[in-house]
């Protein structure tokens, strides 16, 4: 499923390792945005990522499911991509 990550981390060096670690999940669309295709188990790890890494007092991440009838209604004005899959080969 298309999962949309937003985030706003008060933190430079927890916004860094953040954005790192999401690099390995989707793409980064746009600033401290990503579009994951990933399962149940992929939004677990990000959240445990989130609870284990990040100041939740102070940093906010939200994750957004985008059904598959929905992805395909996604508007995209002006410059970036629109994923609807990630393609992706596992080693």
């Amino acid at each position: 499923m298309i999962v949309l990550v937003t985030y706003d981390i008060t933190d430079p060096k927890r916004l860094q390792n953040l954005h790192k670690f999401l690099k390995e999940y989707g793409l980064n669309t746009q600033k401290s945005v990503f579009e994951c295709d990933i399962d149940e188990e992929g939004i677990r790890q990000v959240r445990g990522y989130c609870k284990d890494r990040l100041d939740l007092d102070t940093d906010s991440v939200r994750i957004y499911k985008i059904c598959s009838r929905c992805i395909n209604k996604v508007i995209l004005s002006g410059r970036g991509l629109k994923v609807t899959q990630l393609e992706y080969m596992i080693v």
